[in-house]
């Protein structure tokens, strides 16, 4: 394949903001170790943006510049296109048209790669040409690589993931300084690690649609992402950590995968985990996954999750990779190695696990015995209980805490919504799922 090589690789990005502009440092600071390792310079010819005058890095020379897609994807000159715009319109139409040009492309994207990513790689694989989304989860950690590389000879059982540093950071707030949710939110805010409308990373959205991507290496999983279940932060109070740590426990928000044989289980949401657990002291805005191999058995990645250097790093190390692949004259190779099934996700009421419950309610006789007996007629049996304070006529409102037993989750659903209504209750009980990570 020799006589195939060329001098150069002819990179263009779509996209120049923080993760664009951190691309263009890092092929500038490491050309000639790029150059030796491909065995071609990394050139870029083009960058696309919306906007010509808006200032750029100092690497970023002025001649690349464009706010017209068709001199970019129109050009045939052009090897790879990296994709760093995010978002499903027109990140999708950019990529399947270079796709389709047959261009290798590496994207940032985790909506575009959640929600078209089994279309993609199929449109990749028919074309001959590679796609790579490294930096589509976890940032700068290699979770991608590591499944679908370092653990191509396993099978993996399960993954438990931080992959949200928002949601870390606010937890960590809650319960390293006993911050309300508002108070660490807003904190988050000023440090530049939440956006001003912080729904899709506090409500789990973010989360979930990077273990949707994960599952396609994990498991080879080609799934529904609308049935995942997917929770947020928001209603996780200072009680629930005060509690959580007098039994040995502290939350995080997890995103998890499991393994089922014909079908998979995948969620993200709010967890108890034990404090001796491999997760529980990644703080602040670090993200993890952790992953059960079944030869392997438990291996652990931890880094920086987001941000313009840390998801740099993974889009170069996929450019380097692909340029060096289309250099050798094999494009496409790594990609036809993934193989997706359509599986069904296992329904969240057959999910069987402990559960930490809240009730927040008045302070009246008979009150522990109506949730007990209502726990009890659905099966749900009590491991501890515990009501702090009491008022002294009543009128207050007073949490009652519990701890269950192994139970499976649609009973307990169905327990709960038959107190709901009760006159003694202030707000709708609560539940958080108890991990054993």
């Amino acid at each position: 394949m020799s006589s195939n090589k060329k001098s150069s690789v002819r990179i263009a990005l779509l996209g120049c903001g923080t993760v664009g502009g951190g691309v263009l440092r890092l092929l500038e600071e490491n050309r000639d170790a790029f150059a030796e390792r491909v065995g071609a310079r990394l050139e870029v010819v083009h960058v696309l943006v919306k906007d010509l005058k808006k200032p750029r890095v100092p690497e970023c020379d002025a001649s690349w510049l464009t706010d017209d897609p068709e001199r970019v994807l129109g050009d045939p000159s052009v090897d790879l296109v990296l994709e760093v715009i995010g978002g499903e319109h027109p990140a999708r139409d950019f990529v399947t048209r270079a796709l389709r040009a047959k261009k290798s492309v590496v994207t940032a994207n985790k909506f575009l790669m959640a929600h078209h990513g089994p279309e993609l790689i199929r449109l990749a694989v028919d074309n001959g040409v590679d796609l790579a989304f490294e930096a589509s989860v976890g940032g700068g950690i290699p979770v991608i690589r590591t499944l679908h590389d370092a653990l191509a000879s396993d099978r993996v059982l399960s993954l438990h993931g931080i992959l949200n540093g928002t949601c870390n950071y606010i937890l960590t707030q809650m319960r390293s300084h006993g911050a309300a949710f508002d108070v660490a939110l807003a904190a988050a805010q000023r440090l530049g690690y939440a956006e001003a409308e912080p729904s899709l990373d506090v409500d789990g959205h973010d989360a979930a649609q990077k273990l949707v991507v994960t599952s396609m290496l994990a498991f080879g999983a080609q799934v529904n992402a609308a049935e995942m279940q997917v929770e947020g932060i928001r209603a996780v109070d200072q009680i629930d950590f005060t509690f959580a740590d007098r039994f040995g426990y502290t939350i995080k928000h997890l995103a998890i995968g499991r393994d089922l044989g014909d079908r998979l289980s995948l969620r993200a949401h709010p967890a108890l985990v034990p404090k001796s657990s491999v997760i529980a002291n990644i703080d602040g805005v670090l993200n993890a996954v952790f992953i059960m191999g079944r030869a392997l058995g438990p291996c652990l990645l931890v880094g920086r999750g987001a941000g313009d250097m840390p998801t740099a790093v993974s889009v170069v190390a996929d450019t380097v990779d692909l340029a060096r692949a289309r250099n050798e004259g094999q494009p496409g190779l790594a990609t036809r190695a993934i193989k997706l099934n359509q599986k069904s996700l296992e329904s969240g009421d057959n999910l069987e696990s402990r559960y930490y419950l809240r009730f927040d309610v008045k302070d009246s006789p008979g009150v522990l015995g109506v949730i007990a007996t209502a726990l009890g007629k659905h099966e749900v049996s009590i491991e501890h209980m515990v009501q702090d304070g009491r008022s002294e006529d009543g009128s207050e409102t007073v949490p009652v805490l519990i701890i269950t037993h192994t139970c499976r989750e649609g009973r307990l659903r169905a327990a709960l919504s038959s107190v709901a209504h009760e006159s003694f209750m202030s707000s709708a009980p609560r539940f958080i799922r108890i991990e054993q990570v």
